[in-house]
């Protein structure tokens, strides 16, 4: 199984750590790969993660060799939690998902991109303008996942290439 796919699965939809472990075991069947972004939904209004079965799949996942890629909040308590149960990269959601309101509690992830300086730190959620995926740049974040700022536009591919030149600038 090689780490090097291209393709990164995703528990996006799991409530339960239970849930998440049972597709990450068939994801990784199906792409052949030990990475997983592991995403388990708390709140069906708001769809921030919920911590306890995050850390919980977390923890299971680690041990069958899995590479994790963990959605969480920007709290930090959380974040150093799932680095110790073996979690490689942190995805603080910048704003909820989908809502397009860029990075919303500036000290946590300034905090957070202090306290882990040697890991890498996505900004997966929130990000609705070019100008907040250059921002979480400028805090020092490695990269910015985004779906709904491009998917939803009016002009998907001019939105993807205005991404692409506010985070090269």
């Amino acid at each position: 199984k090689s780490s090097n796919c291209k393709i990164l699965p995703n528990t996006a939809g799991c409530k339960t750590a239970k849930e998440a472990v049972i597709l990450s075991q068939m994801s990784r069947e199906l792409f052949q790969t030990n990475w997983i972004k592991l995403e388990v939904i708390g709140d069906d209004y708001t769809l921030q993660p919920d911590s306890f079965e995050l850390l919980d799949a977390t923890k299971q996942l680690s041990k069958m060799g899995f590479d994790i890629f963990a959605f969480c909040t920007e709290d930090c308590i959380v974040a150093d939690r799932l680095m110790g149960e073996g979690c490689k990269i942190l995805m603080p959601w910048g704003s909820p998902i989908g809502s397009g309101q860029g990075l919303k509690n500036l000290e946590s992830l300034t905090r957070m991109r202090e306290k882990f300086s040697d890991v890498k730190l996505i900004i997966d959620a929130g990000i609705g303008a070019p100008s907040h995926a250059c921002f979480a740049m400028e805090l020092g974040f490695d990269a910015v996942l985004l779906n709904s700022a491009v998917s939803q536009s009016g002009d998907p591919e001019n939105m993807a290439l205005a991404f692409k030149g506010a985070i090269n600038s």
